[in-house]
């Protein structure tokens, strides 16, 4: 049998492109999903929302791959520049605050603020990992051997993965990734 989804009830989710069926794994600037499919539902009523198709294990061996072949070029770009990349993110979800927070209000079952509280803290942390990429420095120390000294220079550590809690989906994944992304990983 197949389940009636409700995605018509909430308009907000044609702004972000969502529809009854969705994938769910962005890679090399593509939507793809051919793993299981996974139905969201809104917890307060349990009606099913629409449904995700998540990666394959092809899918998920392509992104690492994709990450891979960008690893290089990424963690060479100047900190500066990335920290500026990650404003611009902060800037475009500024612009989807409203449709995002209440579709983590609707997926999570939270009252509408805590939800456009969780997208405005992603946005704070892509503005405070803008200015932090202008200020990750290192330190240069005496040597005790004439003419020489030590240089401490971050380096970044490649890729990161992260897993969140299911209430705070939008916030703990931001707070991770806008640092590891200034940080060239």
């Amino acid at each position: 049998m197949q389940a009636k989804y409700t995605i018509g009830k909430y308009p907000f989710l044609a702004e972000l492109g969502l529809t009854e069926i969705n994938k769910g794994c962005y890679r090399n600037g593509e939507w793809v999903g051919r793993g299981q499919t996974v139905t969201s539902v809104n917890p307060s009523t349990n009606e099913a929302i629409a449904q995700v198709l998540c990666a394959s294990e092809a899918d998920y061996q392509e992104c690492m791959f994709s990450m891979e072949q960008e690893k290089t070029r990424w963690q060479t770009t100047p900190a500066p520049v990335r920290g500026e990349i990650v404003r611009e993110i902060g800037n475009e979800l500024r612009l989807k605050k409203n449709a995002l927070g209440l579709l983590v209000s609707l997926e999570m079952g939270k009252i509408k603020s805590e939800g456009l509280g969780e997208i405005q803290e992603f946005i704070d942390i892509c503005d405070m990992a803008c200015g932090m990429s202008r200020t990750i420095d290192g330190k240069i120390l005496n040597s005790e051997r004439p003419g020489h000294f030590m240089m401490e220079q971050w380096n970044p550590i490649g890729h990161v993965g992260v897993i969140t809690a299911f209430n705070f989906p939008a916030a703990v994944c931001g707070w991770n990734a806008a640092i590891s992304f200034i940080c060239g990983d």
